[in-house]
């Protein structure tokens, strides 16, 4: 499960509760290519060692989706990536790509983690 903490209110919400790891090279330069859609209760995770400034984009991905970059969990940006052309960069040792609105309500400075 994935699940968002918004720092004002401390409000707890789930963003998806079936999340796929793109824990290995193939299925991070994979991601989400290739597919016709995606359950609205859906998430991509993908986790890194370190910060650093991490690219996305939408070729061959006919779906909009909306992309949380995080550090220690934090929200540091957040994009809606448009159907085959979209692209996102900022840093992050997390990113997590959720289906389009998936993520609305979800702000900078958000706490967003996975559960088991």
């Amino acid at each position: 499960m994935c699940e968002s903490t918004t720092t004002p209110g401390g409000e707890k919400r789930t963003l998806a509760s079936d999340v796929d790891a793109a824990d290995t090279f193939l299925t991070q330069a994979r991601g989400l290519m290739f597919r016709r859609s995606i359950p609205d209760d859906y998430a991509m995770c993908f986790a890194f060692e370190e910060a650093k400034e991490r690219n996305l984009h939408m070729v061959f991905v006919p779906f909009d989706i909306d992309a949380l970059w995080l550090v220690d969990g934090e929200v540091r940006a957040k994009k809606r990536l448009r159907a085959w052309r979209g692209f996102g960069s900022a840093v992050a040792d997390t990113i997590v790509e959720l289906p389009a609105g998936a993520a609305d309500g979800v702000e900078v400075g958000d706490e967003v983690r996975t559960v088991e």
